[in-house]
């Protein structure tokens, strides 16, 4: 499907983009959501309202663009084709800013907000919530089972609550069909790898990181963040782990024994490890530090680009994110 994406509202609402504040722009923007690294929103205009954009200025030339939106478009149809997971409707558009920036929008069909992983659980009751986990599970399983029975792709994925809709959730009347059907829609990190080589440049992930800060980010951090998703056992630890970011900790000891009981179960063709409390809560600890100590760097290295050095800083980054 190709959605209705307005090239002129974009343009001109990247003319007048206030990254700092985006919802008091001249043609404002409701933040639908914010990652550690990139943020969704709405454009404010009745013909957009149906469309979720992620804004992506983090490329340096043409050819960039252009060998991201193929591995872009490969990556989906890999989930979509070969995993048959379900995704939204999607499409893309880049533009020139005003400065000579190349900007890329992605766009998806927006989903209903609270039918969302993370929104749902503390809609629903945790019984539910652990139903829901466990559909996650059997997702993912999917892509786990595609990488085994062949040898030529490797794909990798962010499994984590947050990037899962229930489709026909109705926020007015909270519950989970007895078939839950999942639509996955995080998408704009395609993770995948051909013979063994990885397809998506890491050093388009250093783009909005503080000048000051690449060369530890890179030695550090780089190869952990384009190796986590591609192993189920670490992915699951991330997912269990993110009830500590959405304030349950108290389901953290059950979602242990749920994955446990799904490796040795229906994931048993697999062969993962089990996991523990100590491996969750370790994982999280560490997580945390990370992208705390890179939010705030951003911000730092925001400041000294706009208020001291009077250049433009053209990424906007979340507020103070809530952690446990």
């Amino acid at each position: 499907m190709v959605l209705n994406i307005d090239l002129a509202l974009l343009e001109e609402f990247e003319r007048h983009l206030d990254p700092r504040r985006p919802e008091e722009s001249e043609i404002p923007a409701r933040v639908l959501g914010y990652g550690e690294i990139s943020t969704v929103f709405e454009i404010g205009t009745d013909e957009q309202k149906d469309i979720a954009y992620k804004r992506m200025p983090i490329f340096e030339n043409n050819e960039e663009l252009v060998e991201y939106e193929k591995i872009f478009r490969e990556y989906i149809r890999l989930l979509n084709e070969e995993v048959e997971l379900e995704l939204p409707p999607y499409d893309y558009t880049s533009l020139t800013s005003d400065t000579g920036r190349l900007v890329m929008f992605l766009a998806q069909k927006k989903l209903v907000a609270e039918s969302v992983g993370n929104k749902a659980m503390h809609l629903l009751p945790p019984e539910e919530t652990m139903r829901l986990a466990r559909q996650i599970f059997r997702e993912l399983k999917k892509v786990w089972l595609f990488n085994k029975e062949q040898d030529k792709y490797e794909i990798g994925i962010d499994g984590q609550i947050s990037n899962w809709s229930i489709k026909g959730f109705v926020p007015d009347n909270p519950r989970l069909p007895d078939e839950i059907e999942l639509v996955y829609f995080d998408t704009s990190t395609p993770l995948f790898r051909v013979d063994g080589v990885e397809q998506l440049d890491p050093e388009l992930f250093l783009r909005s990181a503080p000048s000051f800060m690449v060369w530890l980010v890179r030695w550090l951090f780089l190869e952990d963040v384009m190796t986590r998703y591609y192993d189920f056992r670490l992915v699951a630890i991330d997912l269990v782990g993110n009830f500590y970011k959405e304030q349950l900790p108290e389901m953290i000891p059950e979602l242990v024994d749920m994955a446990n009981d799904f490796f040795t179960g229906e994931a048993e063709e697999l062969g993962i490890a089990p996991i523990t409390i100590k491996d969750v809560k370790s994982y999280y600890r560490e997580d945390a530090l990370i992208w705390t100590l890179y939010l705030s760097m951003r911000k730092f290295d925001r400041f000294l680009r706009t208020k001291i050095l009077r250049k433009e800083y053209p990424y906007i980054l979340p507020g103070k994110i809530k952690r446990y």
